[in-house]
């Protein structure tokens, strides 16, 4: 089952306190960036954060899983939860490095 629009975008609505908040599909689910960092993706309805130490402390009663299957475990974000939300985000796009600038086709 694939991400709806409609949960995509509540995803990017709890977000509401973050200014650059934008959502590209991927791969039939859904990148959420923030600041133009990649910090959740979300598939099957599902929110992931990936396994970070700088997390560890804030996620330690999440839930994990695989967004699909080669993936590594992730976090499972409870993204209804407005405070964790926040605070997992905040440390994401805080360590999460600006992605590196394509190479254009020759």
């Amino acid at each position: 089952m694939a991400t709806s629009e409609s949960y995509i975008r509540f995803v990017c609505d709890q977000l509401h306190e973050f200014p650059a908040v934008r959502y590209r599909k991927m791969f039939g689910e859904y990148m959420v960036y923030v600041n133009d960092k990649p910090v959740l993706l979300v598939c099957d309805n599902t929110v992931f954060v990936k396994i970070l130490p700088e997390l560890e402390m804030l996620m330690q009663t999440a839930e994990r899983g695989r967004p699909y299957p080669e993936a590594k475990n992730h976090y499972i974000l409870d993204i209804e939860n407005a405070e964790l939300t926040r605070s997992a985000v905040e440390v994401l796009e805080r360590v999460t490095p600006l992605p590196k600038p394509r190479k254009k086709k020759e």
